[in-house]
């Protein structure tokens, strides 16, 4: 299947992205990181990675950890309800290694902090921790929708673009560092003319302390 789709498919660009695909976007529309085929969408917190910030980071002693992410079409699904307890997600597989695990548990121990890039490697973190209060290692898919007054178990800092209005994507990052704050950042955005969506500007933030 998936030599089929390379030989004969285009890249899955967003949909307010209005060119038609070219070969440049190939790698343009992907993380410097990525390594396992099956995902329809970038995980685009991941864009703003290139391997000399990768290495100026590990120089001052960030250690990285990986997770395989199988993004899925409905990362593009806009809330349509008022009611979010009435919006259903689309399932998307993930898959977390034992050395990934073995990290997280390392870091806690040292009173680390977890710091993850984009809201898709939230959620995986989070649904494989929900049963334990750890991550589990190996391959699982989750529908979770993360809501504002969700308890977060695992990621203490978030890295994400700044997201489209109605998304699911905004109301993940409201759950995590707060509906205020996100007001507010989302505020001066607009004001200082930031760049949205997948090739826009970033921001750090931090959970809402529990």
């Amino acid at each position: 299947m998936i030599e089929l789709l390379e030989r004969h498919g285009s890249v899955p660009l967003p949909p307010y992205i209005r060119h038609a695909p070219r070969s440049e976007d190939e790698q343009r529309y992907q993380t410097v990181y990525a390594r396992s085929a099956g995902a329809v969408a970038a995980p685009t917190a991941g864009l703003h990675f290139d391997e000399p910030l990768l290495a100026a980071l590990a120089a001052r002693g960030v250690e990285f950890a990986w997770v395989t992410l199988h993004v899925g079409a409905g990362t593009f699904q806009p809330v349509r309800v008022k009611n979010l307890a009435k919006h259903r997600m689309h399932a998307e597989r993930y898959e977390i290694p034992a050395a990934t695990v073995a990290a997280i548990e390392a870091a806690r121990k040292r009173r680390g902090k977890i710091i993850a890039v984009g809201t898709t490697t939230v959620r995986g973190l989070e649904a494989s921790a929900a049963k334990r209060g750890v991550p589990t290692a190996g391959r699982a898919e989750t529908d979770l929708f993360i809501t504002p007054g969700f308890e977060f178990r695992v990621v203490d800092r978030l890295i994400t673009n700044f997201h489209l209005p109605k998304s699911t994507l905004l109301v993940l990052v409201s759950a995590f560092a707060g509906i205020e704050p996100i007001r507010n950042a989302y505020r001066h955005a607009i004001e200082q003319r930031y760049r949205f969506y997948s090739y826009g500007d970033a921001m750090l933030v931090d959970k809402i302390p529990g």
